[in-house]
């Protein structure tokens, strides 16, 4: 990795932060930059725009997310349960801190947002492959796997929603057990 490519990434994740501790709302590039101690001119070097900056940010945690559960898929010792099982405990704890910041660009990216237009693409079928493979290596075909894995990011980012609003991880944990043992074959 380059110095440059290093300061983008350590800057990204400094931004990552602040935005995950006080959200996005109307913040400008300015005050980003202030609350990161950087300069607004490194931001737009960096990144082009606060918009897309806040691309970067949800594609980062994204792609750190996705990066676990590969980790985790990719250990031979793990069955399919016990990969979902970890994953959501990865998952939910993660969402405790940025799982805010999650929603609010997500709603941007509902609200057809020139900024999160790209979400749109990213956020939800990058996760259907790995999921229906899995699905797959738990007994299913591969069209009903599909299908599957799409109701499973549903249905936990719907359960990450419900904790956040309601302070209620525990029983949005009991509920993803249950659905686990719905959605895998035994």
């Amino acid at each position: 990795m380059t110095s440059a490519g290093s300061a983008r990434e350590r800057l990204l994740q400094t931004v990552l932060e602040q935005l995950a501790e006080h959200g996005i709302a109307d913040r400008s590039l300015r005050a980003l930059a202030a609350a990161t101690g950087t300069s607004h001119r490194m931001l737009i070097y960096h990144f082009g725009s606060r918009e897309g900056l806040l691309v970067e940010v949800v594609a980062a945690v994204e792609a750190g997310q996705r990066e676990t559960l590969a980790a985790l898929t990719a250990d031979p010792d793990l069955g399919p349960r016990e990969v979902v099982n970890r994953f959501w405990g990865t998952v939910s704890a993660g969402a405790r801190r940025y799982g805010p910041l999650f929603y609010e660009l997500s709603a941007h990216a509902m609200q057809g947002r020139d900024h999160a237009v790209r979400l749109r693409e990213t956020l939800v079928e990058p996760w259907i492959g790995p999921l229906g493979a899995l699905l797959e290596r738990a007994g299913l075909a591969a069209g009903p796997a599909r299908t599957r894995a799409r109701l499973v990011v549903g249905a936990a980012r719907g359960l990450l929603h419900d904790a956040l609003v309601t302070g209620e991880f525990t029983e949005a944990d009991e509920a993803m057990a249950d659905f686990t043992a719905l959605a895998l074959p035994p």
